[in-house]
């Protein structure tokens, strides 16, 4: 582009944006918007590998990791990358036992002595007794007997004391007949969707093993998340299926839910001075010239060799990139292909760090908050 745009003067900011917006509806109708980009040692400038990308067809998985690898280095319009990792979870085992709660049926069985076990049905079939909310059980003679929070040894010998008023030497036999105390969702692309109940403590692996595998062609496990009590686990489900990474097998929890997304909802989210836009992320792909021309962000403030890029690699890890949008406009670099969960900031003029930038982000993350990737909302929104 001949075009010079003066830097210095706040008042051509406007103007570079319509270049940006210009130069963006160029490369669209031109089709080499996804251009494979190569570092050119000699003449140290990015160039593009002849590709065209006006085909429409599947979504492919991306590997995040091949695709941000140029980013690891400075240059072209990288200014600077920041690798961020968050600690994996650290938890204790659960009891191995399980522990009786609300919602069971319980059955018990007094050997010798069927009058004081639970309620027969009219086909002579124990039906057993449901836990209620307060933890207890109806049981013949002995009316309420307080269950909740006991594993079956300790519910057996319980009995077994209550009932020596009425029999010398009670033999008593307690079994679960239906387990409905500790719920976990399996949701999204898996075969198998809805609400699973746990016999016994469950891991990640064996929850995932319970939705039956899930849909390659639509499913997006690189974003899979596993979400308690409102909030995601810094839990990488990809590494854990793909390499077998045994720290991502923690302990489930009554209540928690594996979601595994649709490759159709991918996205980008752009932002800036309080306003912001959430961008679908096309078959075809999208660089971060585009988004910026998408968004149609006009601050007379905007800072162009500063440009904020939020890169998420797994739950788990990310990348903070500092973008020279000048340095593509100029042609001195290519632009920087985006990847799903991509969240680009246009910061104000004066932002010097990260933290500043963050500072300024918070509450337009906070707003679009349920769409963002899991390593943002891990990373800015629970820590």
């Amino acid at each position: 582009m001949k075009t010079k745009i003066n830097q210095l003067h706040a008042g051509f900011i406007k103007n570079k944006l319509s270049v940006i917006f210009l130069l963006t509806v160029m490369l669209i109708s031109s089709g080499c918007v996804n251009s494979n980009v190569r570092w050119n040692e000699q003449t140290k400038r990015y160039e593009s590998v002849s590709t065209t990308m006006g085909q429409v067809g599947a979504i492919k998985e991306i590997d995040v990791s091949k695709t941000a690898s140029p980013m690891q280095q400075k240059g072209g319009s990288v200014v600077n990358v920041e690798n961020v990792t968050i600690p994996a979870l650290q938890e204790s085992p659960p009891p191995p036992d399980y522990i009786v709660g609300p919602g069971d049926i319980i059955m018990v069985e007094v050997l010798g002595a069927p009058e004081f076990s639970s309620v027969m049905s009219t086909t002579n079939i124990y039906r057993g007794s449901r836990v209620d909310g307060n933890g207890s059980i109806q049981m013949p003679t002995l009316g309420l007997v307080n269950v909740g929070g006991l594993t079956l040894p300790q519910i057996r010998d319980h009995i077994q004391d209550l009932l020596k008023q009425y029999i010398k030497e009670p033999s008593v036999v307690v079994e679960v007949s239906e387990y409905k105390s500790y719920p976990i969702y399996i949701l999204g692309q898996f075969k198998n969707t809805g609400i699973f109940y746990m016999d016994r403590p469950f891991n990640v692996m064996q929850g995932l093993a319970l939705g039956g595998g899930y849909d390659a062609a639509t499913a997006n496990p690189r974003s899979a998340r596993i979400i308690r009590d409102k909030k995601i686990l810094p839990v990488d489900v990809y590494e854990l299926l793909m390499n077998a990474d045994q720290t991502q097998n923690v302990w489930l929890k009554p209540g928690d839910t594996i979601f595994m997304p649709d490759k159709k909802n991918q996205n980008v989210v752009v932002f800036g001075q309080g306003s912001g836009i959430s961008i679908p992320l096309p078959d075809t792909g999208m660089n971060i010239l585009q988004a910026v021309g998408i968004a149609g962000l006009k601050q007379v403030a905007f800072h162009p060799q500063k440009v904020h890029l939020i890169r998420s690699l797994s739950p788990t890890r990310g990348d903070l990139i500092i973008v020279d949008i000048d340095a593509i406009v100029n042609g001195d670099a290519m632009p920087i292909s985006l990847c799903d969960g991509d969240v680009i900031y246009i910061p104000k003029a004066g932002i010097t760090s990260w933290n500043e930038a963050i500072s300024e982000m918070l509450p337009t993350l906070q707003a679009f908050g349920a769409i963002l990737s899991p390593f943002v909302q891990l990373k800015y929104l629970f820590d």
